[in-house]
């Protein structure tokens, strides 16, 4: 603990702010039914009001409360890429680790099939896929983490064979060790700090992935909050951008709130990513 606490006070101060960001977003997206003043999908009056009170970011398209669907849109789209992620690191890391170790047969067939699936854009392939598959919340989680994986694995794979090199991993196999004790505990704890960072930037990846999904209208569908499709309902509204009175502006600026949440959450993670790239570099200032 004491490390910890000494590594945050020694933080640089892009990733206090970051940190400090990521924070505001957990607790926004853990503490939404609590703080958001109406729920996500409810109408609360006419349509496209300006930013007074008691709405103060104003209602869209169907006179829904705009604040209290960013504030949700924070828990579905940010728990959602999050869940993806965990789900792509493990299924990404497992497959390296083993591919690495084992060699062979399984390297060879593993790592020919993450070729395949890294050769088609993942774009194209994503929207194939839920055209087929349907956009539920389970398929939109399954397809990406799957098509992230890829990424997990190459890197994985490619850190554990440098490690499977080192002396020590032989000692571990002539001591006669399991494949299990060698990955997790000779292995593993020699690639963390990668993958760390790793986690860090492909969060960001999927973020955006399912932010883009859902702007094309193959992510989360409505009356679901999401920051993606809140930029495609609104989108129009930017052509309308009239500074003129606070209303008109506040008309035009709407497409920018959920944009804006967007970029500034993928900034502070990457502010923190690089800190962590920092440190586990063992470069000094």
């Amino acid at each position: 603990m004491g490390r910890w606490l000494t590594l945050l006070r020694t933080a640089p101060l892009s990733a206090r702010v970051g940190m400090a960001l990521i924070t505001l977003y957990a607790l926004t997206a853990i503490l939404a039914p609590w703080i958001a003043p109406y729920p996500e999908a409810e109408i609360v009056g006419p349509k496209y009001l300006p930013w007074a009170g008691p709405h103060w970011l104003g209602t869209d398209a169907l006179g829904r409360d705009v604040l209290s669907r960013l504030i949700y849109g924070a828990r579905n789209t940010v728990g959602i890429a999050l869940l993806t992620t965990v789900l792509a690191f493990v299924i990404g890391t497992v497959g390296g680790l083993l591919a690495a170790t084992l060699g062979g047969w399984f390297d060879m067939v593993a790592s020919r099939v993450v070729d395949v699936l890294m050769a088609v854009p993942s774009l194209i392939f994503a929207l194939l896929i839920l055209t087929i598959t349907g956009t539920s919340v389970t398929a939109l989680v399954l397809v990406i983490a799957v098509l992230d994986s890829t990424r997990v694995f190459r890197l994985s794979r490619a850190v554990a064979q440098g490690v499977l090199t080192m002396d020590y991993i032989e000692v571990a196999r002539m001591r006669g060790d399991g494949l299990g004790w060698i990955i997790g505990r000779e292995v593993l704890p020699n690639v963390t700090a990668p993958l760390i960072a790793e986690f860090g930037l492909r969060f960001c990846f999927v973020f955006l992935f399912i932010s883009a999904l859902s702007f094309l209208g193959l992510g989360l569908q409505p009356p679901t909050a999401d920051w993606g499709s809140m930029v495609r309902e609104s989108a129009k509204q930017i052509a309308f951008a009239n500074f003129s009175s606070w209303k008109a502006a506040s008309f035009g600026l709407a497409p920018l709130l959920p944009a804006g949440a967007i970029a500034m959450l993928t900034v502070a993670v990457n502010m923190v990513v690089d800190w962590v790239l920092h440190l586990s570099s063992g470069l000094k200032d």
